[in-house]
């Protein structure tokens, strides 16, 4: 009889066919994702001018998707670790395409906010699901620079709203936009029949079968045997109570940290994705179109996360993610610093790239923390009480606007956040996450095993 790390199996295998349809697949439903949560922003003109909804009431109705997220990162995150991560994406997929589509039916203030925030449980659900899907499959050398690829798919989502946006507005009316949103849910099967499910979840349940598939598919010179038995290290196990083991073999505090630099983080993302035209126009600055700043911000963006992963997967995580929240804080503050209009769109950018780049790769830094069984929990948790932060900014800076402070000042509220989540990711004790643990098992001196062992 064999028995099979099948861990270690994903840890050690080399880039195929098969993590490239767990890329692929993991971009689009990100893609769409961010689609979901950009378009509001795009069309709130037009809701506002045809619905005749009043400044107070549109930014209710704006924020009323970020309390959905708040609970769908918490609910859907954990249940996915019980459910199965497979099932747990397809749910939130249903909920962001069909309650989004539906927005565009509302008629009223109150029920938009309503639909809202029920597809805003779909939104924020499906981040920690198919982060932990990805990094649990994907090869160790390039794990962070798959995870961080695949969220950029965020920001794609971001700049097809924007750039969709306008035209079918102009020829179709505001509805056409939340209309479109509802395709995804015609490929929930497909997505059922692609992603594999989570190894421990199968493991579990005894489903040796499957799992002998997966192996294959992980490493084709695998042959399957009736008698061998898979395993996972005893972290890896799952159980009834995932949310009690963020907490449990030394990693309550570094649990607490995450939480502070998810707070921070989406606090910096919000305040810029809600003022920071207002205050460059109060500076004087003409931006152009909102359409080239939508683009601005997320092409930095989309440049931080890759380029953050690639780098975290050369060089130490921790110290990678730590950097990019120094350069937020330094590239925010530099906003409020008179310049030519193509070296503020460079530094809007670079707030892009240290900002929505940095949270993606805060997102790869915790899949890569937590064992197998409890990922999609510890995300989702995170990015739950993280998520306060986003709900906040806005409220937040709003009322130092309004206490007509100088420019400086605004933006060193903006930009505080990231000094803060700086430490608190210096702070993180490593050596509790799951790959210090595999790494310590692997070492020279421990006593040999490989991912098939007899």
């Amino acid at each position: 009889m064999r028995q099979i790390d099948i861990h270690q199996l994903a840890d050690e295998a080399s880039f195929n066919r098969f993590h490239l349809r767990v890329l692929l697949w993991c971009a689009l439903i990100i893609i769409f994702d961010g689609y979901d949560l950009a378009v509001v922003g795009i069309a709130l003109p037009s809701i506002m001018k045809d619905l005749g909804v009043a400044p107070a009431h549109a930014g209710f109705m704006v924020s009323s998707a970020l309390f959905g997220m708040v609970f769908g990162a918490i609910f859907l995150g954990t249940i996915a670790d019980k459910i199965g991560r497979r099932r747990a994406i397809a749910i939130c997929v249903v909920l962001f395409s069909v309650f989004t589509a539906a927005a565009g039916l509302a008629r009223d203030p109150l029920t938009f906010s309503v639909v809202r925030f029920l597809a805003g449980l779909g939104i924020g659900g499906v981040m920690p699901n198919v982060v932990a899907e990805m990094t649990e499959y994907a090869p160790k050398k390039m794990r962070a620079t798959l995870v961080t690829t695949m969220f950029s798919g965020y920001a794609v989502g971001g700049i097809v709203a924007a750039v969709l946006g306008k035209s079918l507005i102009e020829t179709w009316g505001w509805q056409s936009v939340f209309f479109a949103a509802g395709a995804p849910v015609l490929l929930v099967p497909l997505i059922l029949g692609a992603l594999p499910e989570s190894m421990p979840f199968l493991l579990a349940r005894g489903r040796h079968d499957v799992l002998q598939q997966i192996a294959a598919k992980l490493e084709p010179a695998y042959r399957a045997h009736p008698a061998d038995r898979f395993a996972v290290p005893a972290q890896d196990k799952a159980d009834s109570a995932p949310v009690r083991h963020l907490f449990s073999d030394g990693r309550a505090f570094s649990t607490l940290m995450f939480w502070v630099a998810f707070f921070m983080c989406l606090f910096m993302v919000y305040a810029l994705s809600s003022w920071l035209t207002r205050l460059m126009a109060e500076a004087g600055y003409s931006l152009g179109s909102a359409l080239t700043f939508v683009l601005v911000l997320n092409c930095g963006a989309m440049i931080g996360a890759v380029g953050g992963g690639w780098l975290a997967d050369r060089f130490h995580i921790k110290y990678v993610l730590a950097a990019m929240y120094g350069i937020a804080a330094i590239s925010i503050t530099l906003l409020s610093v008179k310049m030519p209009t193509g070296a503020l769109f460079l530094v809007v950018g670079l707030a892009g790239a240290s900002t929505i780049g940095t949270q993606i790769v805060a997102n790869a830094y915790t899949g890569q923390f937590y064992p197998m069984a409890i990922r999609s929990t510890g995300l989702g948790w995170a990015l739950g009480i993280g998520r306060s932060g986003a709900i906040l900014a806005p409220i937040v800076i709003g009322v130092l606007v309004g206490m007509e402070l100088p420019l400086q000042q605004n933006f060193m509220a903006i930009a505080m956040p990231a000094v803060v989540g700086m430490v608190a990711v210096l702070l993180i004790d490593h050596r509790r996450s799951a790959s210090a643990h595999r790494d310590i098992e692997s070492a020279p001196h421990a006593e040999p095993t490989g991912p098939l062992s007899c």
